[in-house]
């Protein structure tokens, strides 16, 4: 059913102290709406700074879509007062607008134009600009709205030295890179815990859909939202982000180079539906960066990546090939509604068992047909997860167990592995929280989706999402700064801006010197 871990579990009890230094950093999105819920039509707030150079606030696809960005941090509860700050500072500065508390995108009219996001005139600032209309005309502005938070993880050093034997990071950075590897690959075949847990989007506001098709069953209610009575994540589903369907990308996570491999060739080999698209349009308008399947590596959408900081210049794909995995991101987390800041400690510390275990349990190389049913899996879990008695396949594809059943069999490997945690600081903080989520297994209806959707179907989606985005914000902005001052975010937005002129003055003074050569 699950890996037998016992063997791995005695070693990690015997060495907690190569736990000490997990490295973590959140990357939150959040959509800025007008008060009666449909999304703001302004351009990102100039106080935040420049979105393509500030560290912590930005955008992703649109002008209205946040991203906050924490640094690297190795304490659970500065991460999450820095990100606090964050929206704090935010909320206080947002005048009449609010961020949407979740990930479905809230009420969207049909002929509202979505602003693409835009980081101005430098080469960089196109493309991305360039990338993010690719998107729009790939897959549909409306499902680029949908937002989520990234979780990235790294194990220290120090678990690396005591678990393969490196003496430093450079020399293991293949053993390093196998030993991310394996986390990704368990992640797949037990990752659809995430969304049993923690998927808070069951239902959708009926203007997402906007003439779209779907087989899923909805169940329409009074308030105009669509739901599933047992769905736990639907931004994970087909109408979310999901890889391209009309692709085999046969990207698989056995080693390093065959990961580099598959995706670049994914990269590099054009698709008949998107050179039907064209790069541009009769005005000589971008359409998209290129014809290829995906424009860039980051158009991979897939619930887990390996990742690696870039230098100036460099791809990720560089980065990997040259230096190895440098941590993981998880990409599978919608936004916490129950959580002003869209994410919680219990979620963390959750993550962090998760991935330990991932990392320390036995995870044999995965075929096609092994990660078919896997996908299958998650995509059961995302639309009946809750349901009752839910059983998945697991190994051959053939053989059912329970949800129940493994959610208890892991709860109890990683309350072992909580014991170590706690050990280092002396409080029973994981072990708390693995006593709150057994729960959860022996009744789906204490999930944060079942919990959600009990209030949707009393309230509605609209009403709900404006009353939590109301209190939060007011919540928010009356708190004080702990930790970035005013002054550090004004400065911070006044050296971004500086920082996106000199890109831009860099790349103005090149074109004019390829014209003069010329």
């Amino acid at each position: 059913m699950i890996p037998n871990a016992s063997d791995a579990l005695i070693w990690l009890e015997s060495h907690p102290h190569c736990l000490k230094g997990i490295g973590r950093g959140i990357e939150r999105e959040t959509l800025r709406i007008r008060p009666d819920g449909f999304l703001a039509t302004t351009t990102h707030p100039r106080s935040f700074g420049s979105p393509l150079t500030h560290q912590w606030i930005t955008t992703d696809f649109a002008e209205a879509l946040l991203e906050f960005i924490t640094p690297v941090d190795d304490n659970i509860d500065h991460l999450l007062v820095f990100l606090r700050d964050i929206h704090r500072y935010v909320s206080s500065q947002l005048g009449e607008e609010l961020m949407w508390p979740m990930s479905m995108p809230c009420k969207v009219h049909p002929d509202q134009p979505i602003q693409l996001a835009q980081y101005g005139s430098s080469s960089i600032g196109q493309m991305k600009t360039h990338y993010r209309q690719g998107l729009k005309n790939r897959y549909g502005a409306l499902i680029q709205m949908i937002a989520g938070v990234h979780y990235n993880f790294s194990l220290p050093f120090s678990f690396w030295k005591e678990r393969t034997g490196i003496y430093n990071s450079q020399d293991g950075k293949e053993a390093i890179s196998a030993g991310y590897l394996q986390i990704i690959r368990n992640y797949y075949r037990f990752g659809w815990v995430i969304p049993y847990l923690f998927g808070a989007s069951p239902a959708i506001c009926s203007s997402f859909m906007n003439g779209r098709e779907s087989t899923l069953p909805f169940e329409h209610s009074e308030h105009g939202m669509l739901s599933l009575p047992y769905a736990t994540s639907l931004r994970l589903s087909d109408l979310g982000y999901v890889n391209p369907s009309d692709h085999n990308l046969n990207i698989t996570f056995n080693n390093l180079s065959e990961y580099i491999a598959s995706l670049q060739i994914a990269i590099q080999t054009p698709s008949e539906k998107f050179i039907a698209m064209g790069v541009q349009d009769d005005q000589g308008n971008c359409l998209q960066l290129n014809t290829n399947i995906l424009q860039i590596e980051d158009e991979l959408y897939i619930p887990i990546r390996p990742k690696r900081m870039t230098l100036s210049g460099e791809s990720q794909l560089d980065a990997l090939q040259r230096r190895g995995v440098e941590y993981i991101e998880v990409r599978s987390l919608d936004i916490n509604p129950f959580s002003p800041i869209g994410i919680s400690s219990e979620q963390i510390c959750f993550l962090d068992m998760f991935l330990i275990w991932c990392a320390i349990a036995d995870s044999p190389t995965i075929d096609s047909i092994e990660l078919a049913c896997t996908h299958k899996n998650w995509n059961l879990i995302i639309t009946e997860g809750r349901k009752f008695g839910q059983t998945i396949n697991m190994e051959d594809g053939q053989t059912k167990y329970p949800v129940s059943d493994i959610g208890h069999h892991l709860l109890h490997d990683l309350n072992r592995i909580a014991k170590t945690l706690d050990s280092l600081s002396e409080k029973p903080r994981y072990q708390n929280v693995c006593q709150r989520l057994k729960a959860s297994f022996n009744n789906p209806n204490l999930t944060y989706s079942a919990r959600l959707l009990h209030t949707l179907k009393s309230h509605g989606l609209e009403r709900t999402g404006l009353a939590l985005a109301a209190k939060y914000r007011t919540q928010l902005s009356q708190e004080e700064l702990e930790i970035v001052d005013k002054n550090q975010f004004t400065n911070e937005a006044r050296r971004s801006k500086i920082r996106q002129k000199q890109i831009e003055l860099r790349d103005q003074h090149r074109r004019t010197n390829l014209y003069n050569v010329k």
